[in-house]
């Protein structure tokens, strides 16, 4: 199975055409668009407090090392 040809992909775009009408299809994928968006802002969210807790539990450790350093 490799990569659908033109003809099929006109068959694919036509059968789309006639479920959602042509005015809909420029929604569909503006919807789709602001879901991706929405998607990795929300993945990249989730990522930056581990990358801070990271950098917090560095810094407590250099902070310890120095003071039994000095002690």
């Amino acid at each position: 199975m490799g990569m659908p040809s033109m003809p099929e992909l006109l068959i694919v775009l036509a059968i789309v055409v006639l479920l959602f009408g042509a005015k809909k299809i420029p929604d569909l994928a503006k919807g789709m668009g602001k879901g991706i968006k929405d998607f990795k802002q929300a993945i990249k969210e989730d990522e930056e407090p581990k990358e801070l807790a990271k950098k917090d539990e560095s810094e407590v450790k250099t902070t310890e090392e120095k003071k039994s350093e000095n002690a």
